[in-house]
Order: structure tokens, then C-alpha cells, then sequence
């Protein structure tokens, strides 16, 4: 038996033991070397190193192998998809190919029959296999030929709600194996590659998939027939979320939830009506991949030591301020988890609710049937809470409700958008609060962002001139030491970055500043006070954070805005 024979190669050659042979049979396993890489008794590189030298086959790192695109034009698609093959390139008029199992002569063989060339095989790993495959083909290609391989992915995604549709043709059509495999597909991809949104949009051009990673949007490389499936595709999501698929006039929102490699992932859907046809906006919130912890947010000792001093005062409001995805609710779940415990109660009221917290109350917000910010305040504050988060201040009902709970001895978080922690007092001020009360209940705003995380395998040193950098740069604290630049790497998806990590900026409301808030001052006022007292600037904790290495300049200069630029 052919499997067998493998197992003993890898028995041969010290990578398996007799007992874990044995169990490896005894489970069942169609194909013991995957079951072997599945259960991590073998690394997935040395067991196909051992066969490719069994079977006089080299190894090849596609990571860094030169590749010939102009092969893949003549090699048939159904081998690539079928059997994990790859064209390299040519030698000596044979076709060099990347295979991830070499003891399936049938596949080269076939191979060999369609193209008329002899095979040099090569040794591969899938995973390297099916990335050049997503490279150089597209997301959902393998769909868009109607090639459903019978590996095993049918486990990948599992929807968590039962869908229904109208049976109607376009409902009919949406619901077809290939079309279903396609969305599943994309969604997979996007949870992969750690992506925050997916935006599906229909331009003159055809169907553009874009993921939105680390802040930054990328295109995905798609094949031209996918625009075939534009209609069904839309559709498929439209259904996953509940929405009408009649209703192509009017924006409409919805929820998906769904496992994805066995993690739980919800999916807000937005669609709206463009020129040319809908387009699609998925906000993926991965709760498997998530961990609310204070101290892993980014912030520098001596923020993080006065910020933990201000989420345990016994009543005030806190409030943390930034643009949409600048990771405020991290920030404010991440708060809400560390003063947790059985002596308070915690209720909060968000629009939407991200993600469940245990030993937390929440509530969703339903503007539609009177549930507001200010209503379910109001609601709450007859509940004995202890600690209140209001998701965020958007007019003056929710504000004074906020500023009364905080006076009847509670402690409320909240949100703002604003851009910097001194415009949150002027804004609330602007709702139409009186200012005492404004300076008397809030007692510290943390405004803040994200940057990208520099990716430790590539990023390079280089010692910076004047020219390089901003006027505003704190030579003083660079000495002597070097900055980093992004590169790109295979680790990094040739990006340069790695992940986002917060930059902070934590005004503490003392004496001099509420006096100013509460004298109707401009914001610039409040902020050049709370800097004489030693306030850290967003700027200013960015170039903290690039002398020290965890980001670049560029990024700095990206996200933030000058100090002397007023």
C-alpha cells in the first residue's frame, strides 16, 4: 500500500516511531503523513524532505524559487487545483513541477499526458503551493473553474444560522455549490490573512475584492471570470446576512456569524447602492483571535500606571476619544476586564456589541424602537450598577445622563470623536453642557491611535539625516542609537509591518484644567496647560515608540500630525 510505504519511509528515516506508526494506522488515516503533520508529530518540510530523498525528488523552498508565470498560461488549471501541482520552470525541455505529494505518480504522469513534456518533480509544501496559487490566479479562482477539490476544507466554515431564502432564480443561483465555495473562499482568506474589513465593490470594471489589513487596504489579485458570479456573489452575502436580495435601491445592514477554523467570527455587513451595482463593506470581528489586555495595548509604564489609577476612581467619567477603528473599544473592554470583579456590577450600552464579555452586562442599542444611548442610560442607572459604559457620546440627551450618573456616585467610560484629548471637553461643552459640570465629572481622556508593528524578521537600521526627518523630531532622545525602515519579507507578506499597536495621549483633568474647561477656554489652551504639566502628545509617544524601534518613521508621520503645526 502506498500510504503504508510512506509511513515507513518516515519510520526509515527516524521522523516516526514504530508505536506512532501503529496509532497513526489504528486512527484510520487515509494519508498518514498528513495526519502525522495535522497531529504535529512530524514538521510538514521534514516529512516531505525525507520522501523527496527516498524518491530522489529535491525540495524546494517556493518562498524563494524563481518562478516562470509565462507556464502557468499552457499548464491546465484542473492539475494545478485537482492535485496541488505547480509549474516552475523548464529545464532541458522538461517541465520542472512542485508537487506536495510525491507518491502520487497518477498526478505527474497525468501531467506529463496533457502537456507532452517530461516532469522533473519537485517537493513543496501545500501551504507554499496554494499561496502562488492565490498569487498568481486569484482569490476564488479555483471556484471560478467549478473545481471543487476534495481536500479538506469543507470543515473550514460553518455557518451558525440557518439560512433562508425566497426561491427565487437569483436566491437559486446564490445558492449553488460553486458560488457558496467562492464567498467561503473570500471570507477564509480575509480571517487568514487577519484582515478587519472586506470590501466587495462593484466598478466599471468588474467586481474588486479589497481586504483592509493593519489599517491599510490591499487589493486582491481575482480572475476576470469572477465577474460572472458578481450578481450571485453579492447575493450569497446578502442571504448569509438576512437582508432582502430584492432590495438593490436602498443601503441596508446586516450580521453574519459564522466558525471559522473552529473560531467563532462575527461579520457586520454594510451594502449600499453605488453607480454600478451594490457594493459590500464586511467588518470581521474575530473573537477567537481577540485579548482584551490593558498591559498589551502599547502603552509606555508611566501612561499606563495613571490610566489604571483613573479606571478605579469610585465615580467621574473617563473618556477615550479617535476616529473610527483607532481601537477604542479595545481600550475600553480591555479597562472594563481588569477592574472587573465579584464586589462591582459593570453594564454597559453599545451600538453595536463587538464582542461578549463574561461577567459583564451589555446591552445593543435600538435607535428603531427607542432603545438610544440616552433611553437605555437612563434604564441602567435604576439597574445599581457600579461602572457604566456608555459606547459613545453622540448629543446632549446622552451626555447629561452620562454627567448625572457620574454626580449620583457612578463611574462611567465613554467615547468621543475628537481629535486629540483636549477637543473632548469643548465637544461635549458644544452639545449644549453647562462647563462646571463638564469640569467637575470628567476626570481624564485618553486620546489615542494605531500604528503598524514593524516586522521583526526584515526591519532594517539606518542612522537618519536632518533632511529625513521631521522638524518636530526629538533628536535629543535618539543619541545615538539607530531608527528602522519597513522592508517586506515572505513573514510579513512583503509588507514591512506586522500587526497595530496603540500610541496614547492621556490628559488627567487636574485643578488648572478644569478650571480652564470650566472658563468656555478653546481646546489649543487646554492642551498647551496639560503639556506644561507634562502631557505626552500622540506625536510625541509615536517617536517614543520609533526610536525604540517598534515602528517606522514613515508610519509616524502617517497617523499622526506635527505638534508645532498647531
Amino acid at each position: 500500500m502506498v500510504m503504508l510505504e510512506a509511513g515507513e519511509i518516515l519510520k526509515r528515516r527516524g521522523l516516526l516511531d514504530a508505536q506512532q506508526l501503529d496509532k497513526l494506522r489504528a486512527d484510520g488515516s487515509r494519508n498518514i503523513i498528513d495526519s502525522a503533520i495535522q497531529q504535529g508529530i512530524v514538521q510538514e518540510e521534514s516529512a516531505l524532505r525525507a520522501l523527496g530523498d527516498e524518491l530522489g525528488m529535491d525540495f524546494v523552498d517556493l518562498r524563494e524559487a524563481a518562478i516562470d508565470l509565462e507556464l502557468i498560461k499552457s499548464f491546465p488549471l484542473k492539475l494545478i487545483y485537482r492535485h496541488s501541482l505547480f509549474p516552475i520552470s523548464r529545464s532541458n525541455g522538461a517541465l520542472v513541477l512542485a508537487t506536495s505529494d510525491p507518491l502520487d505518480v497518477y498526478a505527474l504522469d497525468e501531467a506529463s499526458a496533457a502537456t507532452g513534456l517530461s516532469i522533473i518533480p519537485v517537493v513543496a509544501e501545500r501551504a507554499e503551493i496554494a499561496r502562488l496559487v492565490k498569487k498568481h490566479l486569484g482569490v476564488g479562482s479555483e471556484t471560478v473553474e467549478g473545481l471543487i477539490a476534495a481536500r479538506n476544507e469543507d470543515d473550514e466554515i460553518q455557518l451558525l444560522e440557518e439560512l433562508q431564502t425566497d426561491g427565487s432564480e437569483l436566491s437559486e443561483m446564490a445558492q449553488e455549490a460553486s458560488v457558496v465555495r467562492l464567498v467561503n473562499e473570500i471570507l477564509v482568506e480575509a480571517v487568514d490573512s487577519r484582515a478587519s474589513d472586506v470590501h466587495v465593490e462593484s466598478q466599471g470594471s468588474g467586481l474588486v475584492i479589497r481586504y483592509r489589513i493593519d489599517g491599510i487596504l490591499h487589493t486582491q489579485p481575482v480572475p476576470p471570470e469572477i465577474n460572472r458570479f458578481q450578481a450571485a456573489i453579492i447575493s450569497r452575502l446578502k442571504i448569509m446576512a438576512r437582508l432582502n436580495i430584492a432590495e438593490k435601491r436602498l443601503p441596508q445592514d446586516g450580521r453574519i456569524k459564522l466558525k471559522v477554523h473552529g473560531r467563532e467570527i462575527d461579520i457586520r455587513l454594510s451594502v449600499i447602492p453605488m453607480i454600478h451595482g451594490e457594493s459590500l463593506v464586511m467588518r470581521i470581528l474575530d473573537k477567537g483571535a481577540m485579548k482584551f489586555d490593558l498591559r498589551s495595548l502599547g502603552m509606555e509604564e508611566h501612561t499606563y500606571k495613571i490610566f489604571s489609577e483613573l479606571i478605579r476612581l469610585p465615580h467621574g467619567i473617563v473618556l477615550v476619544t479617535g476616529p473610527t477603528g483607532s481601537g477604542k473599544t479595545t481600550t475600553l473592554y480591555s479597562s472594563l476586564l481588569e477592574i472587573k470583579s465579584d464586589e462591582n456590577k459593570i453594564i454597559t450600552t453599545e451600538d453595536p456589541v463587538e464582542y461578549q464579555l463574561d461577567g459583564i452586562n451589555q446591552i445593543q442599542v435600538h435607535s428603531k424602537i427607542g432603545l438610544t444611548f440616552a433611553a437605555s442610560l437612563r434604564s441602567i442607572l435604576r439597574h445599581d450598577p457600579d461602572i457604566v459604559l456608555v459606547g459613545e457620546i453622540r448629543d446632549a440627551e446622552t451626555a447629561e445622563n452620562a454627567i448625572q450618573a457620574s454626580l449620583t456616585g457612578h463611574l462611567v467610560f465613554s467615547t468621543l470623536h475628537t481629535n486629540d484629548s483636549a477637543g473632548a471637553y469643548t465637544r461635549i461643552v458644544d452639545m449644549g453642557i453647562e462647563p462646571f459640570l463638564v469640569a467637575s465629572t470628567v476626570e481624564g481622556v485618553m486620546a489615542q491611535r494605531l500604528v503598524r508593528r514593524l516586522c521583526k524578521e526584515c526591519k532594517q537600521a539606518y542612522t537618519p539625516t536632518p533632511d529625513e526627518l521631521p522638524s518636530d523630531f526629538p533628536w535629543e532622545e535618539l543619541g545615538d542609537k539607530p531608527l528602522y525602515r519597513s522592508v517586506g519579507c515572505r513573514t510579513c507578506r512583503n509588507v514591512g509591518y506586522s500587526g497595530r499597536f496603540g500610541i496614547y495621549e492621556l490628559m488627567v483633568t487636574t485643578e488648572d484644567i478644569r478650571q480652564l474647561a470650566h472658563e468656555r477656554v478653546s481646546s489649543w489652551t487646554i492642551k498647551q496647560a496639560a503639556l506644561k504639566q507634562g502631557m505626552k502628545t500622540l506625536r510625541n509617544d509615536a517617536w517614543t515608540k520609533a526610536i525604540a524601534g517598534k515602528t517606522s518613521v514613515d508610519e509616524v508621520i502617517r497617523v499622526t500630525k506635527g505638534d508645532r503645526l498647531g
